[in-house]
This record gives structure tokens, sequence and C-alpha cells, in this order.
């Protein structure tokens, strides 16, 4: 397979998936393959929120609504115009996947095999149902991924490289397991907001979804924000108030009851509303319905902290206040281009 064949068999694959989205499942005319996969991927869906329950209906389709905006042939070619794509030495790579939000590891899935390799996929058991079937329709979209992949529950055995994503202790793990080998390893990571006091109604809405959209369990969600001297958290919270159904799910409303009896007989102070707790806290990584939060001195000292500390951190979201930032609201809706840990793994891929 060429590159043209391969973008053109993930924009396949893209067009196959825009019939599951959050504003319903549609079937549609005209998409390849759909007898034979359409109500397959129902099932698998189905069979995803019932084996996690943290994979809500809204959370899969979400983030299937993200792949298919993002895996269209345009998108595709502007992603990778910037790469050279010289005849490659097909090797087999390795990717060891989380499994904290639907498909966290497509992205490095996608690179793996848009850039000519073979790919070994070792699934989070949290996550298990979703790829396999999306592989097997792109095998009939582009009959050429025959052969190049393969999914392992066992021991990794035979491949060349390895990708692999979990926590700092796991890290660990897989840097003397996999030494040798070409490899990019990621840690813990989480995203902060910085807020000056001046934001506006919509921005502080957006920044809700930031913080609440599937739990709060991503890498991109925020869960500390950075607070001037004496910042009034009452609009804050009338914007939070869109998402207070969360409290509904079990899952959650458990985790909330929890952690604020732990806050409560610990005798920590903290402000909560009845869905989510704010507590002061010089740590990065908050429990489930909860926001961390610190002030800062300025805008300056701020900017060196981060910095310092930037390799726990994933998303910084502002008012372009610091380099890099991200707008509210779109922490969740990243582009090809926006990779895990700023680690370009189509780079790493390429040279291997």
């Amino acid at each position: 397979m060429n590159l043209e064949e391969r973008i053109q068999a993930f924009a396949t694959l893209g067009d196959f998936l825009s019939q599951f989205s959050t504003n319903g499942i549609v079937k549609k005319e005209s998409i390849p393959y759909n007898d034979l996969f359409f109500e397959g991927f129902k099932h698998q869906l189905k069979l995803a929120k019932e084996h996690n329950g943290w994979f809500t209906n809204e959370n899969i389709l979400f983030t299937l609504d993200n792949w298919s905006n993002a895996l269209t042939n345009s998108n595709i070619k502007q992603f990778v115009q910037n790469y050279s794509f010289k005849e490659i030495d097909s090797k087999k790579v390795a990717i060891i996947m989380a499994g904290n939000i639907p498909l966290v590891g497509f992205h490095d899935f996608f690179c793996v095999l848009l850039s000519g390799h073979n790919v070994l996929v070792k699934q989070s058991s949290n996550d298990k149902h979703l790829l396999p079937y999306l592989a097997k329709y792109l095998e009939y979209a582009a009959p050429g991924f025959k052969d190049k992949i393969t999914f392992t529950e066992g021991k990794l055995e035979n491949f060349d490289a390895v990708i692999a994503t979990g926590s700092d202790n796991t890290a660990r793990y897989f840097e003397y397991y996999f030494k040798g080998k070409p490899s990019i390893i990621r840690k813990n990571r989480n995203s902060v907001a910085i807020l000056t006091g001046k934001e506006t109604e919509d921005q502080l809405s957006r920044l809700s979804n930031d913080i609440f959209r599937y739990y709060g369990l991503g890498c991109r969600n925020v869960s500390k924000i950075f607070l001037p001297k004496n910042y009034d958290f009452e609009n804050f919270f009338k914007a939070m108030y869109n998402w207070h159904p969360i409290i509904n799910e079990s899952k959650y409303a458990n985790n909330y009851d929890y952690n604020k009896a732990v806050y409560l007989m610990s005798e920590f102070d903290m402000l909560e509303n009845g869905f989510l707790m704010i507590k002061e806290d010089a740590s990065y990584a908050s429990p489930i319905a909860t926001v961390f939060y610190e002030h800062y001195e300025s805008l300056e000292s701020l900017k060196k902290k981060l910095d310092t500390d930037s390799e726990k951190i994933q998303c910084v979201v502002s008012d372009n206040l610091v380099d890099n930032t991200i707008v509210f609201g779109e922490t969740q809706n990243p582009q090809l281009g926006d990779y895990a840990d700023g680690v370009d793994t189509l780079s790493f891929l390429l040279k291997i």
C-alpha cells in the first residue's frame, strides 16, 4: 500500500464513523461495507458500555464524532504534508494502550499504520471492544492492511519498537522492560486552566466541558485551576451548573460521596455545590468530582512554574495568557497534530 491508499482507507473509516454521532445513530446510504459492519458496530457500542460503566453512550459517541471529523481525506493530507514518507522497511510496532477514555490509543494506532509499519496492539481490559472492530473494517476498506494489524492479550513478543501509555509507576517498568528498543513511554499528565476573574460566562461554561467530559478521567481534562488572590468562585460555580445532571450517574456519585467524606473527616477546607468539589492543593492530579486550585502571585511567576512542571502537564487552558494555550472548551477536541505529551509520534515512526 502506498501513502495515498492508506490515507483513503482511514478517510473511508471516518465516513463510516460519521453515522455514530452525539446527534444520533443514523445509517447512511453509500457507506462502503455498511451492511456488514453497521449493526455489528452498534452491538460493540453496547458491549463497551456494559463492560465499562464510565463509557456512557454520550462519551463513546463524542469520541466517535471527533474521529469522524478528524479522519477526512483533506485533514489527513494536511497532517502528513510536513513529513517525508520515503519507502520504509516495515517494522512491527507494539502499542500498549490505556483504557481511561474510549479509543484513547487510536491516535497511536492511526500513526503506526499511516507510516507504513505493522502494529501489534495490547489493549486495556477497560477498552477492548471498539478498536478490533474498527480494525476489521479497515481491512475490508483496504485489504493491504490485512496481516499488518495484530491484537494480543498475552506477552508482547517479536516487535521492533514500542509506544506505551501508563502511570508513572508502570512507566518505570516499561522503561526497564523495553530498554534497547526505540520507544515512546508516556506517564501521568494532567491539564490545567489559568483564570484571572475576567472570564466571560461563555468561557467559564466552556471550561466546564474541559472539566467534566469523560468524568474528568482523561489527561486532557482540566483537573487544576490557577487563580489570582481573592478569586470569587460565584461565577465559576454558576458556569459549572449545566453539568449538574452528572451527579445522577452512579459511578460518579459514588466517587463524589467518597471523596467528600474523606475531605470532611480530614477537616480539609473545600467548596462544593452538590456535584463538584474545589480544594486548594499543590498537586495536579485531582480525584473524580474534585478540581484542585492554587493561587498565583503574578503571571510571570506562574509561567515559570508551568515551565518547571511541564512534564506533568498535558494542556494549558486560558484566554491566551501563555504560549501554546488552548481556548476554553477545546481540550477534548484535539486535532491530528496535537500529540500526547508533545512527542511527535509520526516523526518517531518514520525514523525507526
